[in-house]
């Protein structure tokens, strides 16, 4: 998974994002080891200490841990990875009402399209 960053956002804000969504897409299993801070700064082509605070809000969410021997790793806690999957899912559907009633579509007709589109619908 690419990491896409924006020049418009705190950085370490959208690392943190795009680590969550690794984890609830399950790119990062339940107690799976994590790479290194340097390693995903590499890869990211950012700073360490950018990385660094991602990961300390992440551990701070309890969403990862620290073991003073083998590195970080992701929660074995599946009820809060679901829970964050959720709240996510909640979230983006929340912005998508937003913006489809900011072109003047009312809930009625904004459910309607979604499920005219789920259906393979094209109005």
């Amino acid at each position: 998974m690419a990491w896409n960053l924006q020049a418009d956002r705190p950085i370490y804000t959208q690392i943190l994002e795009q680590i969550q969504t690794r984890i609830i897409s399950g790119c990062y299993k339940p107690g799976e080891k994590l790479p290194s801070v340097r390693e995903l700064a590499a890869e990211a082509n950012v700073n360490p200490n950018t990385m660094q605070k991602a990961f300390a809000e992440l551990e701070r969410s309890g969403l990862i841990s620290t073991q003073r021997t083998s590195g970080r790793t992701v929660t074995e806690d599946t009820g809060m990875i679901e829970q964050l999957k959720n709240q996510l899912a909640v979230s983006q559907i929340q912005s998508f009402i937003e913006a489809m009633q900011q072109l003047g579509y009312s809930k009625e007709e904004i459910y309607n399209l979604v499920t005219n589109t789920l259906k393979g619908g094209n109005e």
